[in-house]
């Protein structure tokens, strides 16, 4: 069972590194949160349903409206419950369809990382970058490294790389991956008003010519 350090609380961590639908859901539930909340996520989920581990047969059967209400809180387990409970339950319902309800049968015996990537690819809520980064924690902290992971990981694969929460391994590395994303954002809010300014400034040549 790997020791994992992604959100800095035991209880927390610990359902990450033996629950691998926790782990998948984590990673679900990052996105437009923060990162340690979002993974933190599962431990209160499975703190509500009464149960110690997550089951994708519990969460893709439950009452939608009960599931709601686990999501709601208070504390909320994602600030869109809503949007995110039904997503949950999308993607614990595709786990049973194809691999039995259990999540590491996403990638065990899995022949290599584009298959892996492809797997994770097809899981409600998970778009390309969610698909890479979870291939790279997969492969950096939870011991699934089939061939060609880093590659199919992209940059989050890169060896010592801050990119994302496949880095996180304490709260130095937590706060040195938070500061690049934060960089990240800079420079992508930086292009995009460039851009803007670009096109205002070609804008009154336009509509010149179209009189």
């Amino acid at each position: 069972m790997p020791t994992l350090r992604l959100t800095q609380d035991d209880a927390a961590d610990d359902l990450l590194g033996r629950d691998p639908l926790a782990l998948v859901l984590g990673m679900l539930f990052d996105q437009q949160f923060p990162m340690e909340r979002a993974f933190a996520g599962p431990r209160l989920l499975a703190d509500r349903m009464g149960v110690d581990s997550l089951s994708a047969a519990a969460i893709a059967d439950a009452d939608p409206d009960a599931l709601l209400a686990w999501f709601q809180g208070p504390p909320a387990v994602h600030r869109y419950p809503g949007s995110m409970a039904a997503r949950t339950q999308a993607l614990c319902r595709l786990l049973l369809e194809r691999y039995d309800g259990r999540a590491e049968r996403l990638w065990d015996g899995v022949p290599d990382g584009a298959t892996l990537l492809r797997r994770i690819g097809e899981l409600p809520g998970f778009g390309a970058q969610k698909a890479k980064i979870l291939v790279a924690l997969l492969g950096k902290q939870y011991g699934v490294t089939p061939p060609g992971w880093r590659e199919a990981a992209g940059s989050y694969g890169e060896e010592g790389s801050r990119r994302s929460v496949a880095d996180i391994t304490g709260p130095e590395s937590l706060a040195e991956v938070r500061a690049a994303k934060q960089e990240a954002k800079a420079v992508a809010r930086a292009a995009g008003e460039k851009a803007a300014e670009k096109a205002a400034e070609k804008a009154p040549g336009r509509a010149a010519r179209a009189r």
